[in-house]
């Protein structure tokens, strides 16, 4: 089961890494693009938007709701019982990968702490409405858009730091970073993209 787990875990790396990079790619085919016919009605027919979606779509239902809200609701990982969200498998899966892989996600400093909540306090909600926005392009997106940006970039920032250096880092800083390049690429492609696109 570890084995499957371990090679799961990597295939999802894997993912992740490829994923900032469609959607590096496509940002700035984006930026390259003349305006004219960026307006289509289908997000079908519009791959930016596409990949975006399902990065806001993935981190509301899994990410914000599941892995982050567990944190919260367990506060010491080594003494706790099963809560009805998220699933007993969920947590199981969690506690292992944070006890194999990335101990500040045991550890929970209060500084981590506050990064989580920041996430299901505020990011949970503007992925909810990011969606929206970008499947039916709405132009208000743009300023909650370089602001989400900006704080989840202070945020990845601050937990790379502490994954490669800080006193609880990871045993495997490649896998690690693999796992959260999406927080760091996608993030800094929507900043780009609202910045220098026009409306």
């Amino acid at each position: 089961l570890i084995l499957l787990v371990s090679g799961m875990l990597y295939a999802n790396s894997a993912i992740c890494g490829i994923l900032p990079v469609v959607i590096l790619i496509l940002t700035l085919s984006e930026i390259t693009k003349s305006t004219q016919n960026r307006k289509c009605s289908s997000i079908l027919s519009r791959p930016l938007d596409l990949c975006t979606v399902l990065y806001f779509a993935f981190n509301i239902s899994f990410i914000t709701y599941v892995i982050d809200i567990e944190q919260i609701i367990i506060v010491d990982p080594s003494n706790f019982e099963y809560p009805i969200w998220p699933p007993k498998v969920f947590v199981d899966l969690i506690h292992w990968y944070g006890r194999n892989y990335d101990p500040v996600l045991i550890d929970r400093p209060i500084w981590w702490k506050v990064t989580i909540w920041w996430d299901v306090l505020f990011f949970g909600p503007f992925y909810a409405c990011a969606i929206y926005a970008f499947v039916t392009q709405k132009n208000w997106i743009r300023l909650p858009s370089v602001i989400y940006s900006s704080v989840l970039l202070t945020i990845i920032s601050v937990i790379l730091s502490e994954e490669a250096f800080g006193p609880s880092k990871t045993p495997n800083l490649t896998l690690v970073l693999l796992l959260n390049l999406p927080w760091l690429v996608t993030p800094l492609c929507i900043l780009v993209r609202m910045v220098v696109c026009e409306k």
